[in-house]
């Protein structure tokens, strides 16, 4: 008690000599001069906004770096962009209408702006500050990294204000329909990377604008926006040199099978039900190209426990494999592998037609072909992630990668950095990359790197079958819109045709 009352004491006083202070501010604090170009816009509410020391909490400048670059001719002329991270690591830009001046900057240089006095205001849909001069700009330094805005296009398009004037990055992006082999990419070209498209602009007088179109590349550029009707910004990228094209491939690599849904869960028992469903990009003759799929389970009583020294091979309860080795399937036919009874959603339901089953395995009373032992239930319901492969040919060790393969959830013993490495290997889909498609780093298993995209587990015991979806290029070897998870609840007399329609995965 002695104590807390010496601590009120010494409280007290210091609250009442801060008190006393006239300028009623922390003993010994200081202003800082620059604000965040995140704040600057804060400002803005529809009305013009004359920047001042009051409105801007004692600051009068913003420091931020140059994304702007004038050089190869791509930029909107006269204008200075300039973005920071200042406030909650969050990336923010502005562009500032300099005139000529504006090219004697390039991307890179750090600058100190003084602002106070400048307007806020938006010309044609974008946030600009007026009545900046440049004898106000001051470079402290030149050639420094910049922090990219790194968005899919789903999320430029659902909130383009916050790419606005950021340099971005769009990982994957390609252009189907593919343009004519001897295309270059001056004009405007629709870009996507799987979530959306957005208009790459170049300038037909851009240094740059006869360079040929890579079929897979990240692009880096900066994000104008313009107006529609009153509400809405239409988003375009203009990249700032050749250079902001990183090709990532001009090779077509067609993945042959795909995983288009599952039953993981049907009504009622388990046993001898769970199944997955297929499409085929090519036609295949599975007795002549066989393959495999491989499911895992991470629950922590699962055997082997810990990581998984084997990979997809590891086996016990881990994972179980099925061979598919008989059936013909045609290019964009959907196909079924799984339980023994080929029924739609367990006990009494719907037959899927036996012409559509490249695999009906009784993994009840069976062990896996190669590994796994028998189970009741191939896919798990809730907790940890689960898994599911597919293998070209029947031959799984621990360093095979898989075709294609998808997980639901997270949780688990999954990747060990080790040394050495232990995980379950990836392939290169609309949801995971075998190598960083920015740096380029390996990260070739699932929890690796950026590897941590998964479905989500439904409510248990009431039938849903995930449909996919997405539409998958067979021509660029690519998906146009990467996979999303559509929940469909089936009955008993639910058919396939339902399973396979305007949600269910398509070839274009």
């Amino acid at each position: 008690m002695k104590k807390l009352s010496i601590y009120s004491s010494v409280l007290l006083a210091l609250a009442m000599s801060w008190g006393c202070n006239k300028d009623e501010t922390y003993p010994g604090g200081e202003i800082n001069p620059s604000i965040s170009i995140f704040d600057i816009r804060g400002l803005y509410k529809g009305q013009d906004v004359t920047l001042s020391k009051g409105n801007m909490g004692g600051s009068v400048r913003i420091a931020g770096l140059v994304v702007s670059d004038h050089r190869a001719g791509n930029m909107p002329a006269g204008v200075l962009v300039v973005e920071d991270g200042r406030r909650l690591g969050k990336i923010r830009g502005i562009t500032i209408p300099l005139g000529d001046d504006a090219a004697r900057y390039i991307s890179g240089d750090s600058v100190h702006i003084n602002v106070e006095g400048a307007v806020v205001t938006k010309v044609d849909g974008m946030l600009q500050l007026k009545g900046v001069t440049n004898d106000k700009v001051t470079k402290v330094a030149s050639g420094r990294p910049i922090p990219i805005n790194r968005g899919t296009t789903a999320q430029i398009l659902a909130n383009p204000a916050s790419f606005e004037s950021t340099l971005t990055v769009m990982i994957k992006g390609g252009f189907f329909p593919m343009p004519a082999e001897n295309a270059t990419i001056g004009g405007d070209l629709s870009v996507t990377d799987g979530f959306g498209h957005v208009t790459l602009h170049t300038e037909k007088s851009a240094g740059f604008a006869g360079a040929s179109i890579p079929l897979l590349a990240n692009y880096y550029g900066v994000i104008f926006n313009t107006p529609v009707g009153e509400d809405s910004l239409t988003p375009r990228m203009q990249m700032r040199m050749e250079s902001d094209v990183d090709v990532l491939s001009n090779t077509v690599v067609k993945t042959s099978l795909l995983i288009s849904g599952f039953a993981s869960d049907v009504k009622g028992g388990d046993g001898n039900y769970e199944y997955i469903q297929m499409v085929a990009t090519e036609d295949i003759d599975f007795s002549k190209t066989p393959y495999c799929m491989v499911v895992n389970n991470n629950a922590n009583a699962s055997t082997p426990t810990g990581f998984p020294t084997n990979g997809w091979a590891t086996g016990g309860m881990r994972t179980y494999k099925i061979n598919m080795t008989s059936g013909v399937v045609k290019k964009g036919d959907y196909c079924y592998a799984g339980g023994l009874y080929q029924l739609i959603n367990g006990s009494g339901s719907t037959a899927i037609p036996a012409s559509q089953w490249v695999a009906n395995y009784d993994y009840v009373a069976k062990a896996g072909q190669d590994f796994g032992v028998k189970t009741s239930g191939l896919m798990a319901n809730s907790g940890n992630a689960f898994g599911i492969a597919i293998f070209q040919g029947t031959k799984v060790t621990a360093t095979s990668v898989p075709i294609d393969v998808l997980f639901v959830s997270t949780g688990g013993s999954l990747y060990d950095a080790g040394p050495p490495e232990y995980g379950y290997a990836i392939a290169n889909t609309d949801f995971y990359d075998i190598n960083d498609p920015i740096f380029r780093t390996p990260q070739q298993y699932y929890r690796k790197g950026l590897n941590t995209l998964a479905l989500v587990y439904n409510t248990a015991d009431v039938g849903y079958f995930y449909k996919l979806g997405g539409e998958y290029s067979t021509d660029l070897g690519r998906w146009l819109t990467a996979r999303s998870q559509n929940n469909f609840t089936m009955t008993k007399t639910t058919t396939a045709a339902e399973l396979q329609d305007s949600l269910a995965t398509k070839l274009k």
